[in-house]
């Protein structure tokens, strides 16, 4: 018999200290995840938005003066964009650990050549992506039905890339705590939703009494919607500076968690 003298070891990490490939392809695999159902993830929000928009002109017409100087329409269209950006983006880092979960090719992930680092970021990044395209096309459509106009585009991308990049992070940790949908609808019905839609949305927290206004203002919801409308009618109800500070901070805390909880396999490895 042939002695075997070479023995199989562990490979080691050969692609130095970020497996770019990697990351680049999860990524692309999950922009293409949302891209082959386009019209559930890009235009069904953009219907979502116009059908806000209509009921509520048609229900209060020109019977609602001006709010931060300008129209209700024009005041209330970016919070309705901002609004569905924050619930995609959430929406797919969460559906995308959810349904790993739940068919059993979360393995996949797990045993792929990747850090918690770069599988976290990627996917975070690919709600920012469906995030962004969703905001483009709301902007090109609702320009073309209402007045409204950019005024600040560095507020713009700023606010919509901190809150996608957060509410991406929130979505793979709730996609890791879920272990059914009945968990992941009670996080979307009775958190994203009711935190968004309480947050300026469809009116300016100066109408709030105290109390109310200063839960707003500790809300980053808020400071997501407000800092996004900034952009467009160039007027704010909070402070910019602040909003920008403490969603910068928020999206490094909230990705940090999120990638704690995933290298701890966290409720992903038994």
């Amino acid at each position: 018999m042939v002695e075997i003298t070479k023995k199989y070891k562990i490979g080691t990490r050969r692609f130095g200290l970020i497996n770019w490939v990697g990351a680049w392809t999860l990524y692309q695999k999950e922009v293409l995840r949302f891209l082959m159902v386009w019209v559930q993830t890009l235009f069904s929000p953009l219907i979502s938005s116009l059908l806000f928009l209509l009921v509520l002109s048609l229900a209060i017409g020109n019977e609602r003066g001006d709010v931060l100087g300008v129209s209700f329409i024009s005041f209330l269209a970016p919070g309705l964009i901002s609004m569905q950006v924050i619930q995609q983006s959430f929406s797919h880092s969460s559906s995308s650990f959810m349904i790993g979960k739940i068919q059993g090719n979360i393995v996949d992930l797990l045993y792929a050549p990747l850090s918690a680092a770069e599988v976290t970021i990627a996917v975070s990044l690919a709600s920012v992506t469906r995030a962004v395209m969703i905001a483009i096309i709301s902007i090109i459509t609702f320009m073309l039905i209402i007045e409204i106009q950019i005024t600040n585009y560095l507020a713009l991308i700023a606010f919509t890339f901190l809150s996608s990049f957060i509410l991406g992070n929130v979505g793979i940790i709730a996609g890791l705590w879920s272990e059914k949908f009945d968990n992941m609808a009670t996080v979307t019905n009775f958190v994203i939703i009711p935190l968004s839609f309480l947050s300026g949305t469809f009116y300016s927290i100066e109408r709030l009494p105290g109390l109310l206004k200063t839960i707003s203002e500790f809300n980053p919801f808020f400071y997501m919607i407000d800092g996004f409308r900034y952009s467009f009618i160039g007027q704010a109800d909070g402070s910019i500076t602040v909003g920008l500070v403490y969603l910068t901070i928020l999206s490094v805390v909230s990705w940090f968690i999120t990638y704690l909880l995933y290298k701890n396999g966290y409720k992903i490895k038994s």
